[in-house]
Formats: C-alpha cells, sequence, structure tokens
C-alpha cells in the first residue's frame, strides 16, 4: 500500500520534531530480522529511554535538515533504521551494542552523540564507558571516603583508650592506693 504524500509529510515533521531533541542517535541496519527479534529491540531500548523507528532513507534526510543528524543521514542506503534518546547516550549505545552482539543481522551504519557524528567503532567504545549513574557513585564514593577515614581515626582513639583501660581493670592493676594516715 503507498503512503500518500499527505502522510509522508506529517511523518517527516513528526520525525524531525523528535530529531531537534534528541542528544544522541544511532543509525543502523539490518537484514532477515524477524518481528519476534523486532519486538525485543525496541523493548530493550524502550526500557533504556530510548525510541526506535525504521525509516525511508529519503524521509529521513528531509527530517534531519537543520538538526545535528543532518550530517549522518545525509548518506543513506539500504535498510535504515534510528534509535535515538534525550538521555543518556551510554545507556542507548550499551543497550543497542548489546543487541547487535546477540544478533549478527543488525549492524551499525553511523551515529551522533551530542550533536558530532561518530563512528561504529566510537559507538562500540562508547558502550564500554560507565553510565552516568556509576560515574556518579564513584564520584560520591572518592568526595566520601576522606571523610570517613578521618571518622574511623578519631573513634579509634576513644576505642583504644576503653580497651587499655579495660585490660587494666581486668589485671588489677588499678588497686587503691593507701593515703597515708589511715
Amino acid at each position: 500500500m503507498a503512503v500518500s504524500r499527505a502522510k509522508k509529510i506529517e511523518q517527516v515533521e513528526k520525525l524531525g520534531a523528535e530529531l531537534k531533541n534528541v542528544s544522541s542517535l544511532i543509525i543502523a541496519t539490518y537484514s532477515k530480522l524477524t518481528v519476534a527479534q523486532d519486538y525485543e529491540l525496541r523493548k530493550t531500548l524502550r526500557s533504556s529511554g530510548a525510541k526506535y523507528r525504521v525509516v525511508k532513507n529519503t524521509l529521513a534526510k528531509l527530517a534531519a535538515k537543520g538538526t545535528a543528524a543532518e550530517g549522518a543521514l545525509s548518506e543513506l542506503s539500504g535498510v535504515t533504521s534510528l534509535a535515538y534518546t534525550k538521555g543518556d547516550p551510554v545507556a542507548l549505545a550499551k543497550a543497542i551494542s548489546k543487541y547487535a552482539k546477540d544478533n549478527p543481522e543488525f549492524t551499525f551504519k553511523a551515529g551522533v552523540v551530542e550533536g558530532r557524528v561518530i563512528s561504529i567503532k566510537e559507538i562500540q567504545a562508547l558502550a564500554t564507558m560507565p553510565s552516568k549513574e556509576e560515574i556518579y557513585s564513584k564520584l560520591l564514593f572518592l568526595m566520601s571516603a576522606p571523610a570517613q577515614r578521618l571518622v574511623t581515626v578519631m573513634n579509634a582513639v576513644g576505642k583504644d583508650l576503653a580497651v587499655v583501660i579495660n585490660q587494666g581493670v581486668e589485671k588489677n592493676k588499678f588497686k587503691e592506693i593507701e593515703q597515708p594516715g589511715n
């Protein structure tokens, strides 16, 4: 069934509006992907906060005009799909790289991160980076570690003194001192 010109214009406008707001985009291609595999990919990407869309190359080129994705979408050929997000680019790269590793019929063409076109190798490198949450937790640990060590050392002095006094009491080292004249 042919898509009418009005429907194509609507699709281009909708995709263009979405592409203006994305921070990360990964362009991929596939061959012989089953419906179940496609559903699994969409489910995986949705869980990472991303959207996935199979697009016609000419419509993608038109929708990308004036956006950061224009450079990456200008030379498309073959079957094209887009995975994009407004959120964490690492989460998107991890999710789609894991899927591509499990399904060899799914491969990357290019990507865009923060307005910069990236290659397939850079997408794979991005997928190996820790997520924002992991980086934040490591940073918080590094910031709080010196304070924790200081508190531990300060508490150790009092604890050590209490242990020494307790050992002295147990060994009767503190006998009553007789006072002269009694």
